[in-house]
């Protein structure tokens, strides 16, 4: 089809070839298909749905629409715009070999081919051989076009911008968060060199225009406002130097990332479930807390604000009520693991994994603003409503999908990619900077998508839409296989080569503590550790016939006497419910304990010489005698030993309403349904009328529209009606009418083929066609 096939009338550009007038007589000879694509493409034309080509037309020439699809242009398409804008392209057309000519020797012709093409589909520019551009698109073009100015080198602008005085750099800082072009006295020529204008314009962070009138070049903006330094004319992509790697090893070294992820998780977990942590008064996580919880799993402040944005985004953690209540309760929220968390806990490590990861790519966040400041000079807090950035989820997955372009195993430097982000997306420039693109991909590497800067198998399934079942697969394969051995030393430390199958897992933790965790995770086995193991149940057999089974080397004599001295002095002291009480079969420990401090602190009393009685709770016994330096255990009413040991806080699980909901994605028959109404509803308003009622629009009787509804279902003559849906939204259409009666309209829709039903107080007007 031509542009102008179906379209009436054409103008002729005074460039000597016929061109449609109007963007709605473009639109109305486009197929069906190109109009569906131009609705998924700019889906704020699509709502509400519009009447007519007419009132889309109408909306896609409005200055914010533009605005807004603009965002998804690259730096030549952009371009296109601005020279076809200069060229009168929005008022009488432009040849297509006037912006060749313009481009020429700057991009491939197939390029530019390509930028017509997409604009076209955006309904930003019309015409085929004569080109049309909406008038107001030209906004949209944040650099110059027309006069271009000699590139700077990043290197250049830095080193220049480091030598301006402070009146100078508030000089440029001004142009740059306004209009580029200043108007100064001290422009012209024969002004003293010691002048700001003058040594600006020496250093070339100005560029002279005339005696009265400077412009601040395109990259000194970019850098004074923090984006990235690039070139706007130039109209090619800058290069990606591949780093070529190995796949196994990219994934190897995310599965290494994923593994610390889950370990530090589970560790914040354990914290905030042992003491949870309060909630501030306008919400998140305070400083202190996030200190103390980095303390107690080991990392950094700033490892602990991403991770539990992590698992607030996965709903593992949140703010509520924990119960059991803190000591300290005040009444207020705490952060604290909910109930989904115990799940979590339980299952395998692959998903675990894919958990947290599908949870950082959705969550409408950006952890990495932590510990900013904001507009009042606060620094910004974890899980704080500050750190909420609806477009978070789309430029994290812009990025990734740069990477995903490449061939598996190959990655890109960060700066590539920062440039790579700013010619795709140059509007993004003002928020997503170079220092932004770095934070996602340190993100991203930190969540085990990304390895030695490419995107991993499990990171590249889970962009492109794969099943969780798939990403799982994924991600299990890229582990290190589960080993049940480890490999016990003679200073009492245990190394676990490799991951450990969950049952030894347990086992060990039980008994050893972590010293170093990573590809082989280092344990240390301390008297605390085996009364620990003790605590829970295990006998001193049970503790030597694990290290016999499980060790690849000899276990050294030190480890089995000191499994065997704990164990003989662990459990003497028998503390149960009475409320509580103390048994012991040596009546000399029992009394050296009646005669301890903590015997007053208990209210200890003796019932015979082996046993004594509190009405302190058990677990307040055991703790003030282990304090006091004894090793008692619990047991329940049969003698047997019994794990004490605190299960944590947890919080509910709230369902809550997300705060910003993405737009769905409508589907290919949603599209086509509502280009069939755009069909009708233009055909009703450009139909030649014949007899009618009240086609001015107002309501029509209704004896009279039932007449004429009932004349053109006994002629069978088609009509258009005006009609207002229930949501108040004025439409017409041309109808065959059926049969009518009842209220109701039954009549065909030439369109779909269906027949629907209309009521009658509702058809503000009936129009027989001719």
């Amino acid at each position: 089809m031509t542009d102008t096939e179906g379209a009436a009338p054409a103008a002729e550009s005074p460039h000597g070839a016929a061109v449609p007038d109007s963007l709605l007589a473009w639109l109305t000879a486009r197929t069906d298909a190109e109009l569906a694509e131009l609705l998924r493409l700019r889906p704020d034309l699509a709502v509400p749905p519009p009447a007519n080509l007419a009132v889309l037309a109408a909306r896609a020439e409005q200055r914010a629409s533009v605005l807004r699809v603009a965002d998804d242009l690259n730096v030549l398409e952009l371009t296109v715009i601005g020279v076809l804008s200069l060229e009168r392209g929005a008022e009488v057309g432009v040849r297509r070999e006037v912006l060749a000519e313009a481009l020429a020797g700057r991009a491939p012709v197939k390029a530019v081919d390509r930028a017509l093409k997409s604009l076209r589909a955006r309904a930003l520019v019309w015409g085929a051989q004569v080109l049309r551009v909406v008038a107001t698109a030209n906004d949209a073009v944040t650099w110059r076009v027309d006069r271009p100015q000699e590139p700077m080198t990043a290197a250049q602008v830095i080193a220049g911008l480091a030598t301006v005085t402070d009146a100078e750099r508030r000089l440029l800082e001004t142009l740059a968060t306004s209009s580029p072009i200043g108007r100064t006295r001290d422009a012209a020529p024969g002004t003293p060199p010691d002048r700001p204008v003058q040594r600006l314009l020496s250093l070339g962070l100005l560029s002279w225009v005339d005696e009265q009138t400077v412009e601040l070049p395109h990259q000194v903006g970019q850098a004074l406002r923090g984006e990235t330094i690039t070139d706007p004319m130039a109209l090619t992509p800058p290069p990606i130097r591949t780093n070529k790697q190995k796949i196994a090893d990219v994934n190897a070294v995310a599965a290494g990332e994923a593994l610390e992820l889950i370990r530090h998780c589970e560790d914040l977990i354990a914290a905030l479930g042992d003491q949870p942590a309060p909630t501030l008064k306008a919400g998140g996580l305070g400083v202190r807390e996030t200190r103390r919880l980095a303390k107690a799993a080991g990392v950094d402040e700033n490892r602990v604000s991403l991770i539990v944005e992590l698992l607030a985004a996965a709903g593992l953690i949140a703010s509520g009520a924990p119960d059991p209540v803190p000591a300290t309760d005040t009444g207020d929220d705490y952060w604290a693991p909910t109930v989904a968390a115990d799940a979590w806990l339980n299952t395998g490590t692959a998903q675990r994994w894919y958990t947290l990861a599908h949870g950082w790519l959705e969550m409408p966040r950006r952890p990495w603003v932590i510990g900013l400041r904001d507009p009042n000079d606060k620094a910004i807090a974890a899980l704080s409503e500050e750190v909420r950035a609806s477009g978070a989820p789309r430029d994290r997955k812009f990025v990734l999908e740069l990477l995903g372009e490449l061939a598996p195993g190959q990655g890109a430097t960060t700066s590539e990619l920062a440039a790579l982000v700013a010619w795709r997306r140059p509007r993004w420039s003002g928020r997503f900077g170079a220092g932004a693109v770095e934070h996602t991909v340190a993100e991203a590497a930190a969540v085990g998508l990304i390895g030695r800067g490419a995107l991993a198998s499990p990171g590249r399934g889970l962009l492109h839409g794969a099943t969780a079942e798939a990403v799982v697969a994924e991600m299990t394969a890229s582990l290190p296989a589960p080993i049940d051995y480890v490999l016990v030393q003679a200073d009492l430390t245990v190394m676990a080569p490799g991951p450990l199958i969950p049952e030894l897992q347990e086992q060990i933790t039980l008994v050893a503590d972590i010293e170093s965790a990573g590809a082989a995770t280092m344990y240390r086995i301390r008297e605390d550790s085996v009364r620990r193991a003790l605590d829970a149940g295990k006998s001193a057999s049970e503790l030597h016939s694990l290290f016999e089974k499980r060790s690849k080397t000899p276990v050294p004599q030190a480890l089995t006497y000191l499994i065997d001295d704990v164990a003989r002095r662990h459990g003497q002291l028998r503390a149960g419910v009475a409320s509580s009480f103390i048994r012991c079969e040596d009546p000399a420990l029992l009394a050296e304990v009646l005669a301890s401090a903590v015997a007053e602190q208990l209210a200890l009393r003796a019932l015979a010489p082996t046993v004594a009685i509190s009405q302190a709770p058990l677990s307040e016994v055991l703790d003030q005698l282990r304090s006091a330096g004894f090793a008692p255990a619990g047991e329940d009413s049969s003698g047997a030993i019994v794990d004490l040991r605190p299960r944590g806080a947890r919080v509910p699980r709230r369902r809550t309403r997300p705060a910003f909901r993405m737009p769905a994605v409508p589907t290919d028959d949603q599209l086509g349904s509502l280009v069939s109404q755009l069909r009708a509803g233009q055909r009703a308003a450009t139909a030649p009328r014949g007899q009618g009622v009240r086609s001015d629009g107002s309501r029509a009787g209704g004896a009279a529209t039932m007449a004429l509804l009932q004349l053109a279902a006994k002629v069978r003559r088609s009509v258009a009606i005006g009609y207002v849906d229930a949501q108040g939204v004025a439409t017409e259409r041309v109808v065959d009418p059926v049969s009518v009666g009842g209220g109701q309209l039954d009549a065909l829709d030439p369109e779909t083929g269906a027949v629907r039903r209309f009521t009658l107080h509702r058809i503000t007007s009936v129009n027989l066609l001719d």
